[in-house]
C-alpha cells in the first residue's frame, strides 16, 4: 500500500470516528425546557422539584429550568409568546386566552378539581357569603381564581358591585390580608395554599367559601403547551408529560421527599422546618385532587372529556366565554403514558 493510500485510509477512519462521536454526543444532548409555574414556589409544585432531583426529566432527555410565575394568565402568556416551553396553571385561564386566539392547549391535567375560594378573616363578622355585601376583598391580577368569581356571586344572589375587589402583588396578598389593608376583609385564593400560608404567618384559621359550593365545578390546573410545539415536536411533549406524571406519582408515594427536594431548590424559609410543614399541608391538598369523580380509572394527567364539557358550558353561560370550538379543541390526551 502506497503512503498516499495509507494516509487516505487512515484519514477516512479518523473522520468516521469523529463523526460517530459527534453523532453519539448529539443523541445524548438534552432538550432545554423552561417550565413556568403559576406563582412563586409552593407545596403544589414540589413534585416538579422531586422529578428534577430524581433525574426523571434528565432521563427523558430534558434539561429542566423551573421558573416561578405571577399568575396563571401570565404563565400561559409566557408560553404563548415563546418565553417558556410549558406552563402549570389554571385550565380556565388557559381557555380564556385560547378562545381569544392564543395558540395554547392542555397536554395534561394535574389538579383535576378546582380549589378556588373566597377566604375571609375570622374577625370580619362574616359567617355566610351574603355577609360580604358592602365589603372589600383582595386578589391578584391574572390569577385564575378571578375567572369564576362573578359566577359565585351570581349563584349566591350577589352582584359584581356588591363586593369591592382590590388587586395587589401575589407576594403581598397574605400580608395585606392579615393587616386588613384598605379595609379589606378577605382574599380570593386557593384552598391548596392560602390557608396554610395564613397560619404560617401567624393568622387564625380563616372562614372559607369554596367555589364548588356555589355551582362552580371546574378543572384545576393544566400542563399547557403551544399547538405549534405539539405539532412540531410531539416527542418532546410526550417525554415532558411522562416525566411529569412520574414525578407526581413519586410525590404521592413520598410527599416528604418532594418537599425536601423543593426546599433544596428554593432555600430560605422554605428549607426551615416551619416552611416544610406548610409546604406539606399545601401539597396534601393537591395530591388529594389529582383525580376527578369522572376519572373512573384514575388515570393521572387525563383530560376528562366530561369535565371539560362542564367547564366550557359554565364559562359560556356565566363568564362570557365566546367560542365556537368544542371543549375537545382545548386539550389532548395524545401524550399521556400508555
Amino acid at each position: 500500500m502506497t503512503g498516499l493510500r495509507l494516509w487516505t485510509k487512515r484519514t477516512a477512519i479518523a473522520l468516521l470516528a469523529v463523526t460517530g462521536i459527534a453523532g453519539a454526543s448529539a443523541a445524548r444532548a438534552e432538550d432545554a425546557v423552561r417550565l413556568r409555574l403559576n406563582w412563586m414556589w409552593y407545596g403544589s409544585h414540589a413534585a416538579f422539584a422531586l422529578g428534577k432531583d430524581k433525574g426523571f426529566f434528565k432521563d427523558a432527555g430534558i434539561d429542566l429550568d423551573i421558573r416561578s410565575g405571577n399568575g396563571s394568565g401570565s404563565a400561559h402568556r409566557l408560553v404563548a409568546n415563546g418565553d417558556s416551553t410549558f406552563s402549570y396553571g389554571s385550565c380556565a385561564s388557559m381557555v380564556n386566552l385560547a378562545a381569544k386566539g392564543a395558540p395554547l392547549i392542555s397536554v395534561a391535567v394535574i389538579d383535576a378539581m378546582g380549589t378556588d375560594a373566597i377566604i375571609v378573616r375570622p374577625d370580619a363578622g362574616v359567617s355566610k357569603i351574603t355577609d360580604l355585601k358592602g365589603k372589600k376583598i383582595l386578589t391578584t391580577a391574572n390569577a385564575g381564581v378571578n375567572t369564576f368569581f362573578p359566577l359565585v356571586l351570581k349563584n349566591a344572589g350577589l352582584s359584581d358591585s356588591d363586593i369591592g375587589v382590590t388587586n395587589v402583588p401575589d407576594g403581598a396578598i397574605v400580608s395585606s390580608y392579615l393587616q386588613g389593608a384598605g379595609g379589606t376583609v378577605g382574599i380570593l385564593g386557593g384552598l391548596d395554599d392560602k390557608p396554610a400560608e395564613i397560619l404560617a404567618n401567624g393568622g387564625k384559621p380563616p372562614v372559607t367559601f369554596a367555589y364548588s359550593d356555589f355551582g362552580v365545578n371546574q378543572i384545576g390546573y393544566c400542563i399547557v403547551a403551544t399547538k405549534k410545539l405539539v405539532a412540531d415536536n410531539p416527542d418532546l411533549v410526550k417525554r415532558f408529560v411522562g416525566a411529569t406524571i412520574k414525578s407526581y406519582k413519586a410525590a404521592e408515594a413520598n410527599p416528604q421527599a418532594a418537599v425536601d427536594a423543593m426546599a433544596d431548590i428554593v432555600g430560605g424559609s422554605m428549607a426551615e422546618d416551619a416552611g416544610k410543614q406548610q409546604a406539606l399541608a399545601v401539597q396534601a391538598v393537591t395530591l388529594g385532587i389529582l383525580y376527578s369523580k369522572a376519572n373512573k380509572d384514575k388515570v393521572l394527567g387525563l383530560n376528562v372529556p366530561a369535565d371539560w364539557n362542564d367547564m366550557l358550558d359554565l364559562m359560556k353561560k356565566y363568564n362570557g366565554l365566546e367560542t365556537n370550538n368544542p371543549a375537545s379543541a382545548f386539550y389532548t390526551n395524545d401524550f399521556l403514558p400508555k
